[in-house]
């Protein structure tokens, strides 16, 4: 029963979170979301190394 309640929860949350967003977020322009690009692969390549590092030790 615990296990359903934390789903209930966890879903209210994230569409409460996503019907935010969706109002209130600013569009992105061109030159910001270039920066992001270059910057996104290089933060996923960090994540994978950390990762990996903690499933060795």
């Amino acid at each position: 029963m615990n296990v359903l309640i934390i789903l209930a929860v966890l879903f209210s949350s994230v569409a409460l979170m996503v019907i935010l967003v969706e109002r209130f977020a600013k569009p992105v322009d061109e030159q910001q979301q270039a920066k992001y690009s270059k910057l996104l692969p290089i933060l996923v390549f960090i994540m994978l190394i950390t990762a990996l590092i903690k499933t060795i030790i």
